[in-house]
């Protein structure tokens, strides 16, 4: 596996659920776009990789100047997430080897630590399925009896939050996502693609703040987080009020 992971951001949906008046990736935080905020969180951690950025084909909203990386490139988006992740590993197929890991990003999750993508990354060097930014539910999880009241009251123990990055090597996640599209199945992220071969992806413990932008009080709060964060990395090493959050400079100032 070679050091730098290659990295896919899908970004060519429509955030239809925000109810703004362009795409969820383009809406501004302190001034920037997420998109922006997303890809210098990324290149914070990991600079030498090697981006595929998958955006709507008529999509004349981006600027190649919020790419902070030397080597990406931008990939048609497809109707659904798994298309674009598809699309985006056919466009490096013939340079990516088998083993190279790759992590695939939510554009709208602006908010991931430098920390955390770090230690995915670490704990996947020498896995040999790969896996996911998780984070264990702790509120109490309620199954509606599909008229809008309570039909049971589900165990939470064992249940996680699936975050991304998701990270898998090149030639297990081309193959899981070919096999789940001729199957049918509905891959609703990288991870269900995977464990439909049998396989099981390691969940690697992340922050509850790498919240994915959804709905219109998601993007203030999103902004919350990123200053916090961005206060947090000053305080002086050593002081005891908690654990920091790496964010690279400007920072604190499942898309498809």
């Amino acid at each position: 596996m070679s050091a730098a992971p290659w990295l896919v951001v899908p970004a060519a949906g429509q955030g239809r659920r925000m109810g703004g008046d362009r795409p969820k990736q383009y809406l501004e935080i302190a001034g920037r776009p997420v998109l922006a905020h997303t890809l210098a969180r990324l290149h914070a951690a990991f600079p030498a990789a090697r981006l595929c950025l998958c955006l709507d084909p008529e999509d004349a909203r981006f600027d190649p100047a919020w790419v902070p990386f030397a080597e990406w490139r931008r990939v048609p988006g497809g109707v659904e997430r798994v298309d674009s992740v598809t699309q985006a590993l056919e466009a490096i197929a013939l340079e990516a080897a088998d083993d190279d890991l790759v992590l695939v990003h939510d554009v709208a999750r602006p908010c991931v630590t430098v920390a955390d993508l770090m230690r995915l990354h670490a704990a996947l060097a020498d896995d040999p399925v790969g896996g996911l930014l998780a984070a264990p539910v702790a509120d109490t999880m309620k199954r509606d009896d599909g008229d809008g009241r309570v039909a049971a009251t589900e165990p939470r123990t064992g249940l996680w939050h699936a975050l991304t990055p998701q990270g898998f090597r090149f030639g297990l996640l081309r193959r899981a996502l070919a096999t789940a599209r001729e199957a049918g199945v509905v891959v609703t992220d990288e991870a269900s693609a995977v464990e439909a071969l049998g396989l099981r992806p390691r969940l690697v413990s992340g922050r509850r703040d790498n919240l994915k932008i959804t709905h219109p009080e998601d993007l203030a709060l999103a902004g919350q987080i990123l200053a916090a964060q961005g206060q947090a990395a000053q305080i002086p090493s050593g002081s005891t009020s908690g654990e920091t959050a790496s964010a690279p400079a400007g920072a604190g100032a499942m898309e498809r």
